[in-house]
């Protein structure tokens, strides 16, 4: 099964969105480790220092055969993700998988003490940000023969499925994603592009006083 998986992802360029820590890192680290000798890997994230150190760590464990391209990219700006692709180096350009991991849960208040601010942030990275990821990918999809060919991944959340007391903004906001996903899967089913949803539950990532400790990050 390793086999095969690391022949299918042989030569392709994979991008990973909020790929600095939590399950952004963790889909790097596996994808590079699956297909060690001919990867091409962009890493996005706000914080491009930790994604360069991740860079070194993925060259000193699996070595030169997965190229690693570090990119500093904030999904909840449009203007930086409709030129995301342009700014790519022209051997990256070719994009095969794109994973929409970036994501996050701010605050814990319940309605009617919800701040702007936070019901803002979260839909701009979660729903907005993923949207925007993928209409910039898709084109790239489209073009290839037979209809298109590609992979798109969304992670999602449990919590998009049943919501909880402090947590109706995220909550909502995976349930966007959810619907989002199953209406692309629909719009896209007559070609080879696959769209797929992974709803993990609770993850725990970067401790932070500004963002909570557990993010879908």
């Amino acid at each position: 099964m390793a086999a095969a998986m690391a022949k299918r992802l042989e030569g392709k360029t994979v991008v990973v969105t909020g790929a600095s820590s939590g399950i952004g890192r963790s889909t790097a680290m596996e994808f590079a480790r699956t297909s060690p000798k001919d990867l091409k890997l962009i890493l996005t994230a706000r914080r491009i220092d930790v994604l360069k150190q991740l860079a070194e760590e993925i060259e000193k464990e699996i070595g030169t055969g997965v190229q690693v391209l570090p990119v500093r990219l904030d999904v909840s700006k449009p203007e930086e993700v409709k030129g995301f692709v342009d700014s790519l180096p022209a051997k990256f350009q070719n994009i095969d998988v794109l994973v929409n991991n970036a994501g996050l849960v701010k605050g814990t208040a319940k309605a009617p003490d919800i701040l702007d601010e936070d019901i803002d942030v979260m839909f701009s990275t979660n729903v907005t940000g993923l949207i925007h990821m993928t209409q910039a990918i898709l084109p790239i999809f489209k073009k290839r023969e037979d209809g298109g060919r590609g992979d798109i991944i969304n992670i999602g959340s449990i919590a998009g499925r049943e919501g909880y007391p402090g947590g109706s903004i995220y909550c909502a906001s995976k349930a966007a994603v959810r619907t989002f996903t199953d209406a692309l899967r629909r719009e896209l089913i007559a070609t080879k592009i696959r769209v797929m949803e992974i709803d993990p539950g609770q993850v725990e990532t970067v401790r932070s006083p500004i963002w909570k400790s557990f993010q879908a990050n």
